[in-house]
């Protein structure tokens, strides 16, 4: 009998090995999935770490021998800490980037070669590592995902590295308890994981300042979408547009029909025939004082109407703030905002990798400004606005032939404004070589192009006739996911467009780009990227920007809801009562005597029952 409960044990023993195994392993893939989820991994580290977690499978499962030498392993290590300060100093630049790639080379040798207990130990603290990593470089609502993934794994390697431990001391197992060990081990490593996560999250929402610094320090300032600086080469715009990367995300704060918008984000006035510029000026800093700033407040408006709208920018993915039509009114969480040329503003101060602010702005009505008396133009718009490079000779040509006959600066931009809607092409795609003279490239021969070479093409033409222009550069309109209720900006949605200075109406917006042929549809899958957007919107709003406002309207809602719900518990209450009153007096009016004289027989059952059937 001895020997079958020893081969039993052996085998129990030999599962929880191959429990933690592979426990280790989910940790070590949770982690690297962390990391390659925020975007910032390279390419052949993603995939040299994805072949090592490979091989690894592959080894616990049995389904491939693999004996590495040790001298190698410690030969290729010591090669490469003498490779991680070159790295670090002249390959990637970027501490963060090598000492991840370091921490992905050391934890990919070691997991092919683990066999001892020193070796697991040291795997468990890599994946921790990689794990801070992925939170420093990570700010989205996958990072969570793997969150939860690291924790369930871990608590799964460090329970089942427990009874590994006790086995080695005293391999003696007691025979019961052996059925669906691995099973229990499991759900219980799940139930745990899940009862920390429903605890932290609770202690976040209790406490947000602690969790709004530690996210803070956690989310650095890291890439940034050329075309929104102060300085923008032709095509850039084209290519922002060739990626789908979130930007931005907009609630209408009234309840109103959907609004096709353009986002106002920087204006450049300097053109030097392939590039747009602001000169170096002296920028103005706003202070923001309980976070509210007003801007513009003494302004005289002409015709329009008013909007509220809160905004959630993504700051790795621009440097400024975008706003549609003219901001009266701002509501920011940052100590100051900068106020650069051209009327654009610039966060200031944020540390975090979203910014979130309320604006209450005016949107003219540039049709019926247009009625307004005309005014003289500023003597620092036309010093700024009007400047040229050396054109090719048929461009003032083009300028002056489409306005000949017009007699007032709106109709001349108007009619330039249609002829490149109507006789240009618009694409995506960029030219394979660029032109010596891109401008003239894209009016003469090529005829055709995206935003960009429109609204510069505009600008210059206008600039040819004496009429004050800018390139705008922002986003345009975007998708409304009604899961969030909010408006969702891409990459992809980058615009260009023009604003020329009209005597009667002052900066006037014009968009010469025709629509895009081809627009997006919403496919099924487009549809399932709304509910995703919609928990990411949920992840940026309430997560990282949680802080002391948003726990106490968190709290104002839980507190309406309760008063809600005991409301209507009470209501519930008492006309269930009343219902119940009126119900038993229908049922007494029609059953009560025949219900009193059963009543009265069963308690002359009860009490002379007995007696009776003792006589009987």
């Amino acid at each position: 009998m001895a020997r079958p409960f020893r081969r039993g044990a052996w085998q129990t023993a030999a599962s929880v090995e191959r429990f933690f195994e592979f426990s280790l392993l989910g940790l070590l893939v949770s982690s690297y999935l962390a990391v390659a989820g925020s975007g910032q991994m390279d390419r052949p580290t993603m995939v040299l770490a994805g072949a090592a977690l490979l091989l690894r499978a592959l080894l616990i499962g049995g389904w491939l021998r693999l004996q590495i030498p040790p001298s190698w392993v410690t030969a290729a290590t010591i090669a490469y800490l003498g490779f991680y300060p070159l790295d670090w100093r002249w390959i990637s630049q970027d501490f963060v980037a090598a000492t991840v790639r370091l921490l992905f080379f050391v934890a990919s040798v070691r997991l092919l070669t683990a066999r001892t207990s020193r070796d697991y130990g040291l795997l468990v603290v890599l994946a921790f590592a990689e794990l801070l990593a992925a939170a420093w470089l990570s700010a989205n609502l996958n990072f969570f995902v793997f969150l939860a993934l690291f924790l369930a794994f871990a608590v799964a390697t460090l329970a089942s590295a427990e009874l590994r431990r006790c086995w080695k001391r005293s391999p003696q197992i007691a025979r019961s308890g052996r059925q669906g060990l691995l099973w229990r081990l499991a759900a219980l490593s799940a139930a745990l994981a899940l009862g920390i996560l429903v605890l932290t999250a609770s202690l976040f929402f209790v406490l947000p300042r602690t969790a709004q610094a530690a996210f803070q320090r956690l989310a650095p300032e890291r890439y940034r979408l050329p075309g929104f600086s102060s300085e923008v080469t032709l095509g850039q715009i084209g290519q922002i547009r060739q990626s789908h990367r979130p930007v931005m995300h907009v609630r209408v704060l009234e309840p109103r029909r959907r609004l096709e918008l353009k986002w106002r984000g920087v204006a450049l006035s300097r053109f030097d025939g392939r590039r747009w510029f602001n000169p170096p000026q002296p920028r103005q800093t706003l202070p923001v004082r309980d976070r509210l700033l007003t801007l513009g407040g003494d302004v005289i408006r002409g015709p329009g109407e008013r909007l509220s709208y809160e905004v959630l920018l993504n700051r790795s993915a621009a440097d400024a703030l975008f706003f549609a039509g003219k901001p009266e009114l701002l509501w920011i969480n940052l100590p100051a905002v900068i106020r650069g040329p051209n009327e654009t503003l610039r966060p200031a101060g944020a540390n975090a990798d979203a910014v979130r602010y309320g604006v209450h702005a005016f949107l003219p009505d540039e049709t019926a400004a247009r009625k307004l008396p005309a005014r003289p133009v500023p003597a620092e718009v036309l010093d700024c606005c009007l400047e040229l490079p050396p054109l090719d000779p048929r461009i003032p040509e083009l300028a002056w032939r489409l306005t000949e006959g017009f007699t007032s600066a709106a109709a001349s931009a108007r009619a330039i404004e249609a002829h490149l809607r109507e006789n240009y092409r618009y694409t995506t795609e960029l030219p394979k070589q660029q032109p010596a003279d891109p401008l003239a490239h894209f009016l003469f021969e090529r005829r055709q192009g995206h935003c960009e070479y429109f609204a510069s093409a505009m600008a210059v033409l206008l600039r040819c006739i004496g009429i004050p222009s800018r390139l705008v550069n922002g986003f345009q309109s975007g998708i409304y996911n009604p899961v969030s209720g909010w408006y969702l900006l891409r990459a992809s949605d980058a615009h260009s467009w023009v604003e020329a200075y009209l005597p009667a109406t002052g900066w006037t917006t014009f968009d010469p780009t025709p629509p895009d042929p081809s627009p997006r549809r919403l496919s099924v899958l487009s549809h399932l990227a709304l509910y995703l957007d919609a928990a990411e919107t949920f992840w940026q709003d309430w997560v990282l920007s949680y802080d002391l406002t948003r726990q106490l309207a968190l709290a104002s809602r839980v507190e309406r809801s309760s008063r809600a719900f005991g409301e209507r518990w009470l209501a519930a209450i008492g006309s269930g009562i009343g219902r119940w009153r009126r119900n038993a007096g229908e049922w007494l009016r029609d059953y009560g005597s025949a219900a009193l004289a059963l009543l009265a027989l069963a308690v002359a059952a009860a009490f002379l029952g007995p007696s009776a059937l003792r006589w009987w």
